[in-house]
């Protein structure tokens, strides 16, 4: 007997990216959930502003963080482009906190035995805090990555910034986000 086909993506949701309000109700609901609250609502602030895949943010080092300059240094999974992005205030008085709960550890995300976070449990966190924060679909961490690109080409940004702020090789794999920019209609009635 065959196991049973996994449904379509487009059948479980309506869409694969969250608003920033979304996110933001998201980031809320995981600090409320758990002892780790604050690591696991630091996840999800960094997994967004960097557009990180769920491997490059259990992955991530102490090392390819510079809270003195606010700098992170990326290393992208997949054959992806590294690069070095700013931290802003919220993520640097994030992972300043972070580190005081934490200290000592090569990795920037440990579990109690400090150990790196694995994929799984980052997408159970994930999934557990979409549903404290009542979004009203499933929510997964690849998600997080398709909001960051939705919200740099809503803003406005460049297509080519944009593919170099994510990682991305090819252009095409881009152009997916300005694809999904709603703002690009604003301009066609003048009502």
């Amino acid at each position: 007997m065959k196991p049973p086909l996994k449904q379509r993506n487009d059948h479980r949701r309506s869409r694969e990216y969250l608003t920033p309000t979304e996110v933001d109700r998201l980031i809320i609901a995981a600090k409320r959930l758990g002892r780790h609250g604050h690591r696991d609502a630091t996840m999800i602030l960094l997994a967004y502003r960097h557009g990180l895949r769920v491997s490059e943010l259990v992955a991530l080092r102490r090392e390819q963080v510079d809270l003195r300059q606010g700098l992170l240094h990326v290393r992208r999974r997949k054959h992806g482009l590294p690069s070095t992005q700013p931290l802003r205030g919220p993520e640097i008085r994030a992972l300043r906190q972070l580190w005081r709960d934490y200290p000592a550890t090569p990795y920037v995300f440990v579990s109690e035995r400090k150990a790196p976070l694995t994929d799984s449990t980052f997408r159970k966190l994930v999934a557990r805090a979409g549903e404290a924060a009542n979004l009203g679909m499933p929510i997964h961490p690849h998600m997080l990555r398709h909001s960051t690109g939705f919200k740099l080409a809503n803003d406005g940004q460049d297509t080519r910034a944009i593919q170099h702020y994510l990682g991305h090789k090819n252009i095409q794999y881009t152009t997916h986000y300005t694809q999904l920019a709603a703002d690009r209609f604003n301009d066609f009635w003048d009502d």
